[in-house]
């Protein structure tokens, strides 16, 4: 009896505690969802603002039915939608630069969370790595070197192939002394430090109208935004980002150490290189077009990790969103705060970034990591 009586309050207690791990593994992953739901809300939320505030003025009544009446007519052609010139304004205006701020938004907020997780650097993001000095300077040889093999598009087109450029001669010499996080940043940070002074020796040699056109560029702004543009960052976006998410778990597990990841079967060199390569393709797409946009890469994995954790399945899709809504709310803010001039969205992020990164840094110090 007293045998029965033990097994059938081991099976209870068994089944109890079963009960718990269920429902905090259930509270676990519900938190992290509801994290990503409630980001999407404010995206949706910041492009209608977006839409509403301009020199032509309109409610956000108009803007959401303008812009659900469109995607409608699209997905149906044979439906009719009336024209208006609320209508013109926002699809031929205000929703390529909208969408492309989110669009741009989500690819630096993914590829710093990937060199932040595969690197193990807390300040890891495109500067590190010289990207975004090898765009710069791919402008600078168009605008400034004359060198405009590619028509109008020379200075999207160098930009870009300068950034993937870099990117190969950081992997080469990282590779040649092991491929560690180590050799990768200082590979990184030589190779910026050299670009960043063959740009600033162009624009010594160059007229004032050409420096001036350089440094423009280089305070990033999405003022080129057309949906051709949009189409391109989108299509690299829409190969890059899911295969990243694929691989997140991998990145998890290498951010415990490369050892530890060796010992559970993980290719860590391969990892490594396959995830940055897309994390670089990612930056240098948004990088030609934009020119240069800091802090967004490397806030967007910090304030997500922050609120839920360091699990990448959720980390990636999440920096994405962040990023995509700090993008797009710093953009309406530069288009807005000084009507009718426009700032360069670059210089927005700046301001509210670098105090930003400091309350963070203070507030939670290694905890965020």
């Amino acid at each position: 009896m007293n045998r029965t009586t033990d097994t059938r309050c081991s099976s209870d207690v068994y089944t109890k505690n079963n009960l718990n791990i269920q429902a905090k593994f259930h509270q676990y992953h519900l938190r992290k969802i509801f994290f990503l739901i409630g980001v999407l809300a404010v995206i949706v939320f910041l492009v209608g603002v977006a839409a509403v505030f301009g020199s032509y003025d309109l409610t956000f009544g108009e803007v959401y039915k303008v812009i659900g009446g469109g995607i409608i007519v699209r997905i149906f052609p044979k439906l009719t939608f009336p024209e208006s010139v609320a209508g013109t304004i926002i699809w031929e205006l205000r929703l390529p630069r909208i969408c492309m701020a989110v669009v741009s938004g989500a690819s630096l907020g993914v590829a710093g969370a990937i060199m932040q997780g595969v690197l193990r650097n807390p300040l890891a993001e495109p500067f590190t790595l010289g990207i975004s000095s090898a765009a710069a300077m791919g402008a600078s040889l168009s605008i400034i070197g004359g060198i405009r093999f590619f028509g109008s598009y020379s200075v999207v087109i160098n930009a870009f192939i300068c950034a993937f450029v870099a990117t190969i001669v950081i992997y080469t010499i990282a590779k040649s002394k092991g491929m560690t996080p180590e050799t990768i940043i200082l590979s990184g940070i030589s190779i910026m430090f050299l670009l960043d002074a063959v740009t600033s020796f162009m624009q010594y040699l160059g007229t004032e109208q050409q420096v001036q056109a350089v440094v423009f560029w280089m305070m990033g702004s999405i003022s080129v935004a057309g949906w051709d543009t949009v189409l391109i960052v989108f299509l690299i976006a829409i190969v890059s980002i899911p295969y990243l998410i694929y691989k997140a778990s991998d990145i998890t597990i290498i951010g415990a150490g490369d050892e530890t990841a060796h010992s559970l079967g993980i290719n860590v060199e391969k990892i490594r290189m396959q995830t940055l390569a897309f994390g670089a393709l990612l930056t240098a797409a948004v990088t030609a077009f934009c020119g240069i946009i800091g802090f967004v890469g490397l806030l967007s994995p910090h304030i997500t990790r922050m609120i839920i954790g360091g699990d990448n399945r959720y980390v990636i899709p999440g920096s994405a969103m962040v990023g995509a809504a700090l993008l797009l709310g710093a953009d309406t803010v530069a288009r807005t705060i000084l009507a009718p001039m426009i700032l360069p969205v670059g210089i927005m992020t700046a301001f509210v970034g670098v105090p930003f990164f400091m309350y963070l840094f203070m507030r939670k110090g290694k905890e965020s990591w």
